[in-house]
Parts: structure tokens; sequence; C-alpha cells
């Protein structure tokens, strides 16, 4: 097939979705036999990668050896959150091992169907604090807008599997939210509104835009942020009209989901770069993951591959106990593990703060190292990471 002439910025982005030349040992995408005929132009179109996602075991079957377990969890993995695998991250994935932690956020095993007595459909409770129709009010002065329930991949360890997934046609209508951005203007206190659902920077940007600019319009909200993984499973997604149309209505923060270091490849820095240049700050948010990101030497260097594509790592989560995930979920003990062997050990930017989602709607709740060994009347005995004892005088 003939290429087409590139422009210079399309000839930037297709070397750079070039895997051959990533130290990330991420297949060029024309060496897996599904994709060896496209071209590049449609491999750096968004569209092009969502309508052609991942979503059958015969398909899988072409770009990794499955295994039993993997069969087993394909053949059970029906309803929402079945299968669905952009071609970007499957030229991240190592076809020959199980153990490939690009591999394990994205294949479905057959533990997803075991379900613990502890785990629940909504371990949040945002469905209870839910006072209009994708809207979830549970903290006195921010709010959660559910804005679709699409995402580019379906990551196995979702925390809203109850919602995110496959309808027969989304209603983007903006007047569906009709009801929470009336909430949202009756409430005064809410200064806070984070978009996230499913994924928001699945819409089209107009559709986007429309939703942005109604909750711009209220006064009180001061503080407009955008949860997403687009930037790390849909790179491309992220381009200079969605970042110019963002810019308009600044300031805009986006939290971005990352989990391991193989996620930041040339063509996500690019993305993130993107972003960053239209003066949107960006922030990780990382939930741990047994057997993917749960020792200290992984996730040292993935906060310090954050910092240097000017991500803030902001929180680790430890994983909700939402149902069928319980083969991901980690010892506390693990992640408070994590923060010993990160602060003081590196630059303090580099530190997230570790928490747990309260069960049952509880909200954030920060746990990590004690450092305050005792205190009395005006006196703290405190540790400092190298184990050795002060006191502090008040």
């Amino acid at each position: 097939m003939s290429n087409p002439t590139l422009t210079e910025n399309q000839k930037t982005q297709a070397e750079i979705a070039a895997p051959a030349r990533s130290s990330r040992r991420q297949r060029d995408y024309q060496q897996i036999s599904l994709y060896k005929d496209v071209n590049p132009l449609d491999w750096e179109d968004w569209h092009w990668q969502l309508k052609h996602r991942i979503r059958s075991k015969d398909e899988l079957s072409q770009i990794i050896k499955l295994t039993p377990e993997e069969e087993k969890g394909l053949d059970k993995a029906k309803g929402r959150l079945s299968l669905a695998i952009t071609p970007y991250w499957a030229t991240l994935i190592d076809p020959e091992d199980p153990a490939c932690p690009i591999r394990r956020q994205a294949v479905p095993v057959a533990a997803e169907s075991i379900v613990a007595p502890h785990e629940m459909v909504d371990p949040c409770a945002e469905d209870r604090d839910s006072p209009a129709p994708h809207l979830v009010h549970r903290y006195p002065d921010r709010v959660l807008l559910l804005a679709t329930d699409h995402c580019a991949m379906y990551c196995r360890h979702c925390t809203r599997r109850r919602l995110v997934g496959e309808h027969e046609k989304e209603d983007n209508s903006a007047s569906k939210f009709d009801a929470a951005i009336e909430y949202i203007k009756a409430n005064r206190k809410v200064r806070d509104v984070l978009i996230s659902a499913g994924d928001p920077l699945t819409l089209e940007d107009d559709v986007l835009e429309i939703l942005v600019s109604r909750i711009r319009e209220i006064s009180h909200v001061e503080f407009l942020r955008i949860g997403t993984r687009v930037p790390v499973t849909l790179p491309q997604r992220i381009t200079e009209g969605l970042a110019n149309m963002l810019k308009k209505y600044s300031p805009v923060w986006m939290s971005i989901h990352f989990n391991h270091p193989k996620e930041i490849t040339k063509r996500c820095k690019l993305a993130c770069d993107m972003l960053s240049e239209a003066g949107i700050p960006l922030g990780s948010q990382t939930v741990l993951l047994k057997g993917i990101n749960d020792r200290p030497y992984i996730m040292k260097k993935l906060v310090h591959e954050l910092l240097q594509i000017r991500v803030r790592p902001y929180y680790i989560y430890q994983c909700d106990p939402v149902r069928g995930t319980q083969h991901f979920r980690t010892p506390v003990a693990v992640g408070i593990n994590i923060i010993e062997k990160l602060r003081g050990h590196t630059s303090g930017y580099a530190v997230p703060t570790y928490v747990i989602d309260g069960p049952g709607g509880g909200g954030k709740i920060p746990v990590g190292p004690n450092y305050i060994l005792s205190q009395a009347k005006g006196k703290y005995v405190l540790r400092n990471y190298k184990g050795k004892i002060y006191t502090y005088l008040e």
C-alpha cells in the first residue's frame, strides 16, 4: 500500500510511533500481522485506533500466545467490561510472557470470575452519593461528573466496571448533563469539579467542549479537572486541536492513570508534552497492583520517569475491593513499604500519597509509615527516613 505524503508534523509523529527506536522494546506495529498493511496516517488517527480495538479472542490470539488461564478469562469476559485493547497498547505487550505488566492489565484471566466475600459491585458507594444523574457528591467542596461509560481500553482492575463498557448507542447529547449542571449551580460550596467516568477524552472535541464550557460558566467553580488514561492507552487522541480547546478554558488540570514505567513511551511523552505546553498541569494516579508495580524499585522508576515527562506523581491507590479483582490486590503493608522506600530516598516531588478509598464511601484515607514515635505536651519524638531519632520541642 502506497503512503500519502506526510506533513513534517505527521512525519515526527510517525517516527515517534515507530517502536523499533524505543528503549521499551515496543514492537513496530507493522511486525504484527493484523497491522502489517496499516498506513502510518491511519495508525496516528485516534478514530482508527478506537475502531480497530481488539475485541475478540480470535484477534488477540494473532497478537499474543494465549495461556489456558487467559483463554478461560476471555471465554468468561462477557457483558460490559468484556475486552477492548487499542492497537497501540497491543504493540507494548510481550507476546510470549503472560506476566508482562502491560498484558496483565488488559487481558482477562480466569481469576476475574472469582468473587471474594468482601468484594462489592460499587466499593466507593458512588451510586449512593449521586444527587443527580451522572454526578457524585461526597466531599463538601467538590463533585465528580461521570461524562461517559466508554474507555479506550478496558483495564482489568477497573473500579467502575459496573458502569464502564459498551452500550449499543451512548447518549452524547449535552442535555443529559442538565440536572448535574443545575445541581452544581445551586450548590455554591462546590468549587472543584472532576470530569471522569469512563474516559472523557473518548468524547469528540465539540462534545467535551460543551461540557467544559458549561462548567466554566459557573462562577463559584474554581478548579476543573479531567481524569483520563487516554495519554497512556491511546496517545494519538491528544491532538493540537484538543490541547488548544482545553487551553481556552484554563486553568484545566489533568489526572492521568499510569501504572508501570513501560507505559511511558516516546509516543506517550509526545502526548504529555502537547498537554503541558498548552498550560495543562499533569498529575499521575497509580493503582497498586500485585505482580505489576508492587516492588519499590518499579514504583521508583515509574515516579522518576513521570517527572521527566512533567507529570507529578499524585496518588497511589490501594486496589479497590471491586468484584473479581482479588488477584490484583496486595497487602496494605506493601504500599506502606513503597512509600518508606521513596520518602527521603528521592525528590519530594516524586513521592505520591498512598491512599485507601474507604469501602462503602469513606473517601480517600491517606496511609503511610509512622514517623511520630511518641508525643507529650510540647514534645514530639520523631524518626527520619534513615531510622534516626530526633526530638522536636514546641
